[in-house]
């Protein structure tokens, strides 16, 4: 090796066993966690209003779909009831009802079935978003330096800080109440 290349290699191994010893120093001092946000936001008293919220909002569809369903149930024991005496027309007629009856109750539950899973997907994905800013507010206050998700295939128990961010979720939550 010429002279230039022993200095630059003695650099490199240098900077190098710097880097060797330091990087374990900094990671001993990193304070680093883990949040399952998927049980945080299971377990959290918000998810429980959002959906009791939700209920109530479908109720008046839940409703009206339950009452179409049984208007359906009514007409069609009335005709199975009254088939043997019904004339013709009179049979198809009380079976074309019978099919509008039934295309209407299949729109009905096919509509509230979409607006309700758009609402509770839009309610959870707002949740999820506020559940997360205080998963990052208790990280901070505690002073970790880094904070892993649901991503990891294995976590230590010492690391999974996730009861104590629902502790904190809880109690953010009965504090605005």
């Amino acid at each position: 090796m010429s002279f230039m290349n022993k200095k630059l290699f003695r650099a490199v191994l240098g900077v190098t066993m710097v880097f060797a010893f330091a990087i374990p120093a900094a990671a001993q001092e990193a304070k680093i966690g883990f949040v399952s946000l998927q049980a945080v936001v299971e377990r959290a008293p918000q998810t429980q209003a959002v959906m009791e919220a939700l209920t109530e909002e479908f109720a008046p569809q839940e409703r009206e779909i339950v009452s179409k369903r049984k208007e359906i149930e009514d007409l069609q024991a009335k005709v199975q009831k009254d088939l043997a005496v019904m004339g013709e027309t009179e049979r198809r007629n009380a079976e074309k009802n019978l099919r509008e009856l039934g295309r209407d109750f299949e729109r009905l539950r096919t509509e509230y079935q979409e607006d309700s899973n758009l609402r509770q997907n839009e309610e959870i994905a707002q949740l999820q978003r506020a559940i997360l800013k205080e998963v990052q507010d208790y990280a901070a206050a505690q002073g970790y330096d880094l904070i892993f998700g649901d991503g990891l295939l294995y976590v230590s128990n010492a690391m999974n800080i996730t009861e104590d961010v629902l502790k904190a979720v809880i109690a953010n939550y009965e504090a605005s109440q």
